[in-house]
């Protein structure tokens, strides 16, 4: 693991280097992505770039320094061997009172990268009553306020499942904690609407590109109960990608059915053509 910090590259990810009163650690006040790994390189990384910068802009901490950022990327991944692994990215409103007014000072930008483990292609998870607000003021940015996603995902952990999935207000199917949520109904591939108040997720948005030419794909919203009946199921995600799933709370299902496999074809053959789709 290797982090850079605001220029500099640190000695050891436990160096000292962000002041106490920075506004990211006293209230979450920041954007964050986390980036795949591939072959020694940084897989759809305009894209999360992007994302990090909209982010930034809607929770209104100003516009991070992405020059900088990919500077900090370069300088965490020279003279790694990493076939598979991640970049973490975050960016705080800086320095800032003990309270939730932010400060003046300039942001904070840091980036760490580590090699990784690559989650199984089959994993299993629960449903949980916590619901997303998809009308809240943080609704699709992915800002570092997570408390109610680590509360979320050691629930999940604690029954044996790698993720938990969570509905919004009205009782929709909306996302995982970390990951977009998809099912099969018949041979129709179905995901959310980002109205249900899912993040845009980069990996979901290239399944759904990559995917339409062969399958039936559609953004469609409907209760959380759909996975209690649905064909297959599917996370998607930075590091998952295309994740067919086992087990739905109780459910046991086939894994992958023939759709997940086919979008998990898709995406191995899509992904091998360019480190930056």
């Amino acid at each position: 693991m290797r982090t850079w910090h605001n220029g500099r590259l640190l000695q050891s990810p436990d160096e000292p280097s962000i002041s106490v009163l920075d506004h990211g650690m006293i209230v979450g006040d920041g954007v964050f992505e986390t980036v795949q790994i591939l072959r020694n390189q940084p897989f759809a990384l305009t894209r999360h770039l992007d994302r990090l910068v909209r982010s930034a802009t809607g929770l209104g901490i100003g516009t991070p320094d992405v020059g900088a950022v990919r500077e900090g990327i370069a300088a965490t991944m020279d003279g790694q061997d990493i076939a598979f692994g991640r970049i973490r990215v975050t960016v705080t409103s800086g320095r800032g009172p003990l309270g939730s007014p932010r400060g003046d000072g300039e942001l904070t930008h840091v980036v760490v990268s580590e090699p990784s483990t690559q989650p199984p292609p089959v994993a299993s998870i629960v449903t949980v009553p916590w619901p997303r607000n998809e009308r809240g003021a943080l609704s699709g940015l992915k800002t570092t306020s997570y408390a109610e996603n680590a509360l979320m995902i050691e629930h999940a952990l604690a029954q044996g499942a790698s993720e938990a999935v969570m509905p919004n207000t009205r009782g929709e199917l909306c996302e995982g904690t970390g990951s977009n949520i998809m099912y099969v109904v018949g041979d129709r591939l179905i995901t959310p609407t980002l109205a249900a108040g899912p993040l845009a997720g980069i990996t979901r948005a290239l399944v759904l590109e990559w995917c339409a030419g062969e399958i039936d794909v559609v953004e469609q919203d409907a209760p959380i109960d759909v996975l209690q009946t649905a064909d297959e199921v599917l996370l998607v995600g930075t590091t998952r990608d295309v994740q067919a799933i086992s087990r739905v709370d109780d459910r046991e299902l086939e894994a992958p059915g023939p759709i997940t496999r086919l979008a998990q074809q898709i995406w191995a053959r899509e992904a091998a053509k360019g480190i930056d789709p």
